[in-house]
């Protein structure tokens, strides 16, 4: 009952966020070096880049993991992380100090995969609960 999409979705999520954290952290190096950051402002930029790793490591071990082997619980929790990284993306894509359009590009592509992600998901567990 495994989903294969899920799998491969997972995998290619794993790879795209290493990128993605890279790119962003690039980004709010390059920003506070050319535009005038405000001091007060980078600290939380940070912070929610940071958070957000954090948050995707077990969403992505979990996930894996439930998808693997047929766990609900597992892939549940993975759920829920998912909507957390959702939040901070949108931090990211919207509320951030200064938001250039590779940011726009990076957080929409990665919130398309959440999506489809998090769609993979309800439906494996409503096949695992079946």
């Amino acid at each position: 009952l495994s989903s294969l999409p899920l799998q491969i979705l997972l995998y290619v999520n794993g790879i795209y966020y290493i990128f993605y954290f890279l790119a962003t952290l690039a980004m709010i190096i390059y920003k506070s070096q050319v535009f005038s950051y405000p001091d007060d402002f980078l600290a939380p930029d940070l912070a929610v880049l940071f958070l957000m790793a954090l948050l995707e490591v077990p969403q992505l071990y979990l996930g894996f993991k439930g998808n693997l082997t047929e766990a609900e619980a597992p892939l549940g929790l993975s759920l829920g992380l998912t909507v957390g990284s959702v939040v901070l993306c949108m931090y990211l894509l919207l509320w951030q100090t200064y938001v250039l359009q590779a940011d726009v590009l990076l957080n929409g592509v990665l919130l398309m995969a959440y999506g489809l992600e998090s769609g993979l998901k309800v439906m494996a567990i409503a096949a695992f609960v079946s």
